[in-house]
């Protein structure tokens, strides 16, 4: 990999900003699957003062708050920025009409939130961009692309696999939820296949979510099976006549335009016109007064104390600042309510939470319910 300083390819604003100082590491957040996980994670929430819906937005502010604190310290990033999707329509509708036309449209109570949650951002002292006609993921690419290509390391926030195809040396993802680092082991573990070719493997497998019509009837097994023997998705088209099961055989030639389109629409570009330049991104702390007005006008009172108080999360950092992919221990709940709780009581904290993964943590906390002689779920 060429020095960003000298590199000609790298883009002008990144030699500059790499040429003197630390080396450029830029994490990139999926706002907008960040608030569709804290939409989901948490019940129905209003605003006491009028009854707007926040209980998107309070998802949102903890697990922002959550990442700002873990990234405190000489690992972390230098430039940060949440990316959203501006709208529902891009390019790739012009390419296939179908193209995301079942999803419904967003909940009636999380429209409202949108704009609060890029308020929010903003509040917490991070950069917001979104750019029409692309999609969050398209800027994604286009600042991971710059950021390798200028020498620097990319961390995407997002545990999307649409985002795997830009996995590599320079690149990787990270997941808040799971406190873990997916980089191009990850992703051939997972799949079956290297980052540099899931978009192959995507475009033979489709995806209904997205309504990518993919090959009838081939899973990712079987994708990542054809994609092993035959190298890249142009040779298995093209030597397709050799395949011996008859089933496959057909339908890799009846459905041959079809996976190609669908090849198009999950490829994430890497020349979208970023509308902002790298350099906005750097890192800055939140300013007080505007985050303090800003969660006293949500009435977020829990989190505003925690925010005043700087309090650090029960973690020691996310998993690769620590140069590891392990899940964190099981932290200790900070409350012991002795009746209900609710949003904005003293004793409720959302990030007093633990993420469950082995038989053994399980074990414990069972134990513990056992002990205590009362439990709730939801």
């Amino acid at each position: 990999m060429t020095d960003s300083a000298t590199d000609p390819d790298a883009p002008a604003p990144v030699r500059e900003m790499t040429r003197d100082g630390p080396p450029l590491r830029l994490w990139m957040i999926d706002a907008s699957a960040y608030i569709f996980r804290a939409y989901h994670a948490l019940p129905p929430l209003t605003r006491k003062s009028d009854g707007l819906p926040v209980g998107a937005v309070q998802g949102y502010c903890n697990m922002l708050w959550k990442l700002l604190r873990d990234l405190k310290g000489e690992d972390g990033p230098t430039h940060l920025v949440a990316i959203f999707d501006h709208s529902e329509k891009t390019f790739r509708n012009d390419l296939y009409d179908g193209y995301k036309a079942h999803r419904p449209p967003p909940p009636e109570d999380l429209v409202p939130q949108f704009a609060l949650v890029r308020q929010a951002t903003a509040a917490f002292g991070v950069h917001g961009v979104e750019l029409p006609g692309y999609e969050a993921d398209d800027l994604i690419a286009t600042y991971a692309c710059q950021v390798r290509d200028a020498g620097g390391k990319a961390v995407i926030v997002s545990s999307d696999k649409d985002l795997m195809q830009l996995i590599g040396p320079a690149v990787v993802m990270y997941d808040p939820m799971k406190d873990r680092v997916l980089a191009e082991d990850t992703v051939m573990e997972k799949f079956g296949v290297t980052p540099d070719r899931m978009v192959d493997l995507q475009a033979l497998i489709g995806d209904s979510v997205d309504n990518v019509p993919g090959a009838p009837g081939i899973g990712p097994k079987t994708a990542a099976q054809l994609l092993d023997e035959y190298g890249d998705l142009d040779t298995l088209l093209a030597r397709a006549g050799e395949i011996r099961q008859p089933k496959r055989r057909e339908t890799l030639i009846a459905f041959a335009d079809q996976i190609r389109l669908s090849r198009e629409l999950v490829r994430l570009i890497c020349d979208a016109p970023a509308p902002e330049p790298l350099a906005d991104f750097a890192v800055r702390d939140p300013d007080p007064e505007a985050l303090s007005a800003f969660l006293e006008q949500m009435e977020f009172r829990a989190l505003a104390r925690r925010v005043g108080d700087g309090r650090a999360p029960e973690r020691n950092g996310p998993a690769l600042a620590r140069q590891t992919a392990m899940a964190a221990p099981v932290a200790t709940p900070r409350y012991a309510p002795s009746g209900p709780v609710t949003p904005g009581d003293e004793t409720f904290d959302l990030e007093a939470y633990a993420c469950v993964q082995t038989v053994e943590a399980l074990d414990a906390w069972i134990a513990r319910a056992r002990e205590v002689g009362v439990i709730g779920f939801d």
